[in-house]
């Protein structure tokens, strides 16, 4: 029997792990905001789960994501920047990223 070494491909991670927020316990009368990158039929995505957010948990209300500016491309790193200052000023209390490949 042989050995053979094998390397993992990827390297050493350059941003530290970050603990995930809290979740809230229901979504039930929460201000929702949907965040965007432009990409993979968001427009068309987006309204569909508004429709199902909203019958199962009354009194959500939603911020749409052309209220932040798409998370890809040319204005990413400043939309970013901007997002828990923007997310503060428009009430929101939980983020749906997303609606990628």
């Amino acid at each position: 029997m042989s050995e053979l070494n094998a390397l993992w491909p990827g390297g050493a991670s350059a941003v530290p792990a970050v603990p995930a927020a809290a979740r809230p316990g229901t979504l039930e009368g929460k201000r929702i905001g949907f965040l965007w990158d432009a990409m993979f039929r968001g427009d068309e995505i987006f309204p569909l789960l508004e429709t199902e957010l909203k019958a199962r948990f009354p009194g959500t209300t939603f911020v749409g994501y052309d209220a932040f500016g798409s998370t890809f491309g040319r204005d990413e790193h400043a939309v970013l920047a901007a997002l828990p200052e923007r997310l503060a000023e428009l009430g929101v209390d939980a983020v749906v990223s997303g609606i990628g490949a």
